[in-house]
């Protein structure tokens, strides 16, 4: 009896072990074939977008000409918006996260808020374009300007970046809190000298991978009234006179590079299908950078915090 029990227990052990390896063999077929077609059309991309990657191209503003047009003002645009997105939702997100993990009591209003931030960061992006258009567009005035774009996709990462701060905080173990407070040290001294130091870098990296997001994010920017042609630039944000800082240039129109991809695939000729995969060739590349500097940066904390 107990040996057909252990002849049973074996049986159902290896066909366990072999249920894992096929899955396990199913996964990683579809993660090989899902890499080599994003691997495909990358490459693609760029092999017709090449023959546009020129300095020209980056400096040249768009133009009637393909090969005359560029994106200047699309990369100027985003650089300014992805400015204005940073300035807003990683301080907002990053204390916010810090008071739900650290401060906030666990009651009522406590889960609810938790609830709506987890929901919030699966919301369709054309939601916030929407909610933008009537709040910041209609209701405070502030017209089609880089401000409300960086508004915009602020509001759109701002749960992510709340989230991603949250888990940071999380990761660390309690006896880090538990030995600060033993050295006499007040919660606000053991949240910004210990637990902050500790978990910067996965804070940076989950606001970086979140901002690589934004700056690909096409449905909201167009909501909101993004020019799909613009052939100047805003406002420089310097100035000669005293104070020498201007905030002039949050009030001009502006345009972002998803945003002249579209303009341009949807030109009929051939040569603005290259223009096109050649931005798109330069924005997969921003994005890239961006996660891999989040890696970088990640690698770099964590190792300086073994020192």
């Amino acid at each position: 009896m107990l040996q057909d029990n252990l002849t049973t227990i074996r049986a159902d052990i290896s066909r366990r072990k072999l249920i894992d390896a096929i899955f396990i063999v199913i996964g990683l077929l579809i993660i090989f074939v899902a890499i080599f077609l994003l691997m495909a059309l990358i490459i693609q991309m760029f092999i017709e977008g090449s023959s546009r990657l020129t300095p020209q191209f980056f400096t040249s503003f768009p133009s009637r000409k393909a090969e005359q047009a560029g994106i200047f003002s699309a990369w100027v645009g985003t650089a300014l918006i992805m400015l204005v997105t940073v300035g807003v939702a990683v301080p907002i997100g990053v204390a916010s996260g810090i008071y739900l993990e650290e401060y906030g009591k666990k009651n009522f209003l406590f889960a609810m808020i938790e609830i709506n931030v987890n929901n919030l960061a699966g919301i369709p992006s054309i939601i916030y374009g929407l909610l933008a258009l009537g709040l910041f567009v209609y209701q405070f005035q502030l017209g089609q300007s880089v401000l409300t774009a960086g508004l915009t996709l602020a509001l759109l990462i701002l749960p992510v970046v709340i989230v991603t701060t949250r888990e940071a905080l999380r990761a660390i173990p309690n006896s880090l809190r538990e030995a600060a407070y033993a050295v006499g040290a007040s919660k606000w001294q053991m949240v910004w000298d210990h637990i902050l130091r500790y978990s910067a870098g996965s804070i940076l990296t989950g606001v970086i991978i979140a901002l690589s997001r934004a700056i690909g994010e096409t449905a909201p920017v167009i909501t909101i009234g993004a020019l799909t042609f613009i052939a100047f630039l805003p406002d420089s944000p310097f100035i000669e006179q005293f104070p020498f800082i201007s905030f002039a240039w949050l009030q001009a129109p502006f345009t972002v590079m998803p945003i002249q991809m579209f303009a341009w695939v949807s030109r009929p000729e051939r040569d603005f299908q290259a223009n096109a995969a050649a931005a798109g060739t330069v924005l997969i590349f921003l994005t890239l950078a961006m996660n891999g500097l989040a890696i970088y940066l990640r690698y770099r904390f964590r190792k300086g915090l073994k020192w």
